[in-house]
């Protein structure tokens, strides 16, 4: 049987990519697009991590698994939580060839932590992975448990890069260090695609678009692209094998930062207490500079050992308060409306939401700088997702500007400003190439979904694709190929799904909750 390589590339866009390939400097990517069948895709809104990846793997648009953004708001109940994989309510890609009989793995791939069990190896990775601020998690990030020791011994297996990369003006070590993590997860996916013989592998590098955001289209960026380039030249050299490139969302060198929830505060939608991370703001004290202080010193392990995240997460952010903290800044009694960044935006059932709504939607239409509108549209939250967990849908998603970051933060006393830390932004057009005996060349395609992808794979292996996913299978295959509708899976029919003291009790072995 053919099997399937997929190469999820974080943040890739033919916006970056096409010079490259114009100038012959990614030979392989080339003729992989050459040979086989390629499009721009369009990814669900916002254009992130979390949900985007997610969406590929499961066919589904968020309102299908209930993940909005990198954190749970509800403003009923006070509260905003972090997420994490075991937030989404969603069977995947993997399940269904498990179901056909087939074997997978996925490494490195965002919203998979904490690890569950599959029919084949699962590495987490991507920022859901990770013990702290300021170092990358040494265990539990595997399953089975054991394969972390293995990958270590052999590879010096690393989820994240160390030392870390936290500004544009660090071209050293960091990056260094990012070159070196890229070429470790693509060694590791395939080695563990060949030795253990899978039908399908997913290997995901995450850490791509850590380089656009900081660089976009420099030098860094340049040799990431070449590694990545190399390696796809090796992997499309396997026999029998498809190999399907794909990103969860593209980017785009950044114009604009805006402070959404500082321009609700400006705009009577919002209500702000004092906090003591005012005055540290006013001390120069935050977490960008503390941790280039750590670097220089060499104590950033030191200090990820000795001081507790909850101690960690008192430090604020240049930019403001960010997630669990932004209701410390708010004062919800008199707030209308809360925005996650890059595209959520949320409104208190105790006020008017029909109301509000309507006329915060078109406060925010006219939002603009010296390019024009902030928002390419804004749009009702029911008009955007739909499934079992559209409810828990923010009220308002904007989608912002190619080359808008809309930031979440709280505190930092702008509203509108040029580009911060980030020379890139996402966008919602990444990219997907098809090549190998399970796919027919057709060139370029008009842009598909990202929601496409799933049933696609789903279907050139040979399986069954459920009624549930929101995409279509591409017209794309090859020959006669031998797929059919299926019933869905119930998600407690998933591979490896656990109840909720079973992801509480490893969360709290794993120093994740109290």
């Amino acid at each position: 049987m053919t099997r399937t390589f997929v190469v999820g590339l974080d943040g890739a866009s033919w916006r970056l990519l096409e010079p490259w390939i114009e100038a012959g400097e990614l030979p392989n990517l080339e003729r992989l697009r050459e040979t086989g069948t390629w499009a721009g895709t369009r990814s669900e809104l916002p254009p992130v991590t979390f949900p985007n990846w997610k969406c590929y793997s499961s066919g589904k648009n968020p309102g299908g698994f209930g993940v909005y953004w990198f954190e749970h708001v509800d403003l009923e109940a006070g509260t905003i939580d972090v997420a994490d994989g075991s937030d989404f309510q969603t069977v995947e890609l993997w399940d269904y060839l498990n179901d056909a009989g087939q074997s997978t793995g996925v490494v490195n791939m965002p919203t998979m932590y904490p690890p569950r069990e599959i029919d084949g190896p699962i590495v987490c990775g991507g920022p859901d992975a990770a013990e702290g601020e300021y170092r990358a998690i040494d265990s539990g990030y595997t399953s089975p448990p054991e394969l972390a020791a293995e990958l270590e011994e052999r590879f010096d297996y690393r989820v994240h890069p160390d030392p870390l990369l936290s500004g544009n003006d660090e071209r050293g070590a960091e990056v260094e260090a990012i070159l070196e993590l890229l070429d470790t997860h693509f060694e590791a996916a395939l080695s563990l695609f060949e030795e253990q013989d899978l039908d399908f592998v997913h290997v995901t590098l995450f850490y791509l678009n850590v380089l656009h955001h900081f660089f976009w289209d420099e030098e860094p960026t340049r040799r990431a692209w070449t590694l990545v380039d190399e390696w796809l030249g090796r992997i499309g050299e396997l026999e029998d094998t498809n190999v399907v490139l794909m990103s969860d969302h593209g980017s785009a060198p950044t114009t604009t930062e805006f402070y959404i929830n500082e321009w609700l505060a400006e705009n009577g939608y919002q209500t702000h207490s004092r906090t003591v991370d005012d005055t540290l703001q006013q001390l120069g004290l935050n977490r960008e500079t503390v941790l280039g202080i750590a670097k220089r010193l060499g104590l950033v392990d030191t200090l990820a050992a000795i001081v507790p995240e909850r101690l960690q997460q008192l430090v604020p952010q240049a930019d403001g308060l960010k997630r669990q903290r932004k209701l410390e800044a708010i004062d919800l009694e008199h707030t209308q409306a809360v925005a996650s960044g890059q595209g959520p935006v949320y409104l208190n059932p105790a006020f008017d939401v029909d109301s509000v709504r309507e006329q915060l939607m078109a406060d925010l239409r006219e939002v603009e700088d010296e390019q024009g509108p902030i928002f390419s549209a804004v749009h009702p939250g029911e008009e955007v997702y739909s499934g079992p967990f559209r409810d828990s849908a923010p009220e308002i998603v904007v989608d912002q500007r190619p080359g808008v970051h809309v930031n979440d933060g709280i505190g930092g006393g702008t509203i509108m400003s040029g580009p911060d830390r980030w020379a890139a932004e996402n966008t919602p057009f990444g990219i997907f190439v098809a090549n190998g005996p399970s796919f027919e060349s057709h060139g370029e395609l008009d842009r598909i979904s990202i929601l496409d992808i799933a049933p696609t794979v789903l279907a050139a292996q040979g399986a069954d694709v459920p009624t549930d996913m929101n995409g279509s299978v591409l017209p794309i295959l090859a020959g006669d190929s031998d797929w059919d509708f299926r019933e869905p899976l119930a998600f407690d029919e998933r591979a490896g799904s656990e109840d909720t003291a079973t992801v509480e009790k490893r969360l709290q072995q794993l120093g994740y909750m109290e």
